[in-house]
């Protein structure tokens, strides 16, 4: 679809541990695009509002999704129920960041490159053309030490602490103190160094000061600039109460969250469907605990209308919208407090939260979606349909695991071919008397079926002779 100057996609942000839409009609789709021969290992995943991207440890980029408007970069308007390359960063990146119908790398040597949608200058190149292929940032070809994008503008944190931003500015969210779309990076007023991490959310923008405070800018119908007031700003206003004593700041599409140093996290701005966490929909023009959050926390991402938190036990938390499964609890039913995410209790290394559905990376560097697959963000080959409740796997991501499958019953040269199927290994075989199985077959084995071991995992295996004469 075409962004409007009345209603904008906007998708949210998705960062973990720092800060950092709808096709054309006329977009095509391919169900199984050539994915790489072996799996990549990821580093990090930015979900965008209906693709999804990451950085392999490599320091290449794979994208998949929503590819109507080219902001999966690999050179054309296919949307991708798998990951593919984005043409030209096989290597060298080391930031990502997706926004509504765009996308943002961070390179090696400090430049920008962005992609996709570019209707309001949001890939900051002096133009209003799209592409399909990644195109560098005016001005920013070093100096630069983190990204975020997300509804139709990016932001940029130079290393000398200051803020750049580009793109759509009806609501004042470059902050610059204007509601001038710029197709190049402009300096945000009164911010040009003390910064340390910076967020993007739908129409607004916040930053983290070296003093451990939060600013933000840009739109505020719902309070989500935190400064007591729904009023637009222009330029940046401190959040209420938070002056010091914050770690990261996570922009959503009206909503924003901090994680405090004490491993808290507060939340502010529109709470209708419960993304604030406090057990209300009430929206909150300041800063209110997520409950049952205050402590233990390590990262925080904020979505389209939810949120989501991973705790240094290893647990992942979300709340809010639920009506695609974005939650990831097994349901469709809102959430105003924290749930705990199925089957992802423990060995996360970074979450993103999008526009309707969710990701983390595991600490092994496989990549598990969750929510709203319509265009194939989930990067599952499509495999569970238009949304998912509860994780799923994508394609082509993390080392090898052996998930030992059940070959009881089976012929021998049956179990084997399953076992290696599966990334395991045959072990030691034995042979048994048995009445109740067939010569031939597999009495019993050992693992037992379902347990996930490391790759080439030895599955020893029983083998009937038949009954004894």
């Amino acid at each position: 679809m075409t962004c409007s100057r009345a209603l904008r996609s906007l998708p949210v942000l998705v960062l973990a541990g720092a800060s950092i839409a709808l096709p054309s009609a006329g977009s095509s789709s391919a169900r199984a695009p050539v994915a790489a021969a072996a799996s990549s290992i990821a580093s990090a995943v930015s979900a965008g509002d209906n693709h999804t991207c990451a950085l392999t440890s490599a320091g290449g980029i794979k994208c998949w999704g929503s590819n109507g408007n080219g902001q999966l970069g690999d050179g054309t308007t296919t949307h991708r129920h798998t990951p593919v390359d984005v043409s030209g960063l096989a290597s060298g990146v080391v930031a990502i960041t997706a926004g509504g119908l765009h996308t943002c790398a961070l390179t090696s040597e400090g430049g920008v490159k962005c992609w996709g949608n570019n209707d309001f200058g949001q890939l900051g190149d002096g133009t209003t053309d799209g592409s399909s292929t990644p195109v560098d940032v005016s001005g920013l070809t070093s100096g630069v030490v983190a990204i975020t994008a997300r509804g139709v503008h990016t932001c940029a944190l130079t290393s000398a602490g200051g803020v750049k931003c580009w793109g759509a500015n009806d609501f004042g969210e470059l902050g610059d103190g204007t509601t001038t779309d710029r197709h190049t990076p402009v300096d945000v007023s009164g911010l040009t160094s003390g910064v340390v991490a910076i967020t993007a959310g739908g129409v607004h923008s916040c930053a983290l000061t070296s003093a451990g405070g939060v600013k933000c800018w840009g739109y505020n119908i719902a309070g989500e600039l935190g400064d007591g007031t729904t009023a637009n700003r222009y330029t940046p206003v401190d959040v209420s109460g938070l002056t010091s004593g914050i770690a990261v700041v996570a922009a959503g599409m009206l909503n924003t969250c901090a994680l405090t140093s004490v491993g808290g996290v507060k939340c502010w701005g529109a709470n209708d469907a419960g993304q604030l966490g406090d057990g209300t929909k009430r929206d909150r023009h300041t800063p209110v605990n997520v409950s049952g959050l205050t402590s233990g926390v390590v990262a925080v991402a904020a979505g389209f209308h939810h949120a989501c938190a991973r705790t240094g036990a290893g647990e992942l938390k979300c709340w809010g919208a639920n009506e695609s499964g974005q939650l990831g609890d097994g349901t469709e039913r809102d959430r105003h407090t924290p749930v705990n995410v199925s089957g992802l209790t423990r060995g996360l290394a970074a979450i993103s939260a999008g526009g309707l559905h969710t990701c983390a990376v595991t600490s092994g560097g496989g990549i598990r979606c969750w929510g709203n697959n319509n265009r194939g963000q989930l990067g599952d080959d499509n495999a569970c349909g238009s949304h998912c409740p509860t994780p799923v796997q994508v394609v082509g991501f993390g080392r090898a695991r052996c998930a030992v499958p059940k070959v009881t019953d089976k012929k021998l040269a049956t179990a084997k071919q399953a076992i290696a199927k599966a990334h395991c290994s045959v072990g030691k075989l034995t042979r048994a008397y048995s009445k109740r199985v067939k010569k031939g077959r597999v009495i019993s084995q050992k693992p037992k079926p379902g347990a996930t071991l490391p790759a080439a995992w030895p599955v020893n295996l029983r083998v009937s002779k038949g009954p004894r004469l």
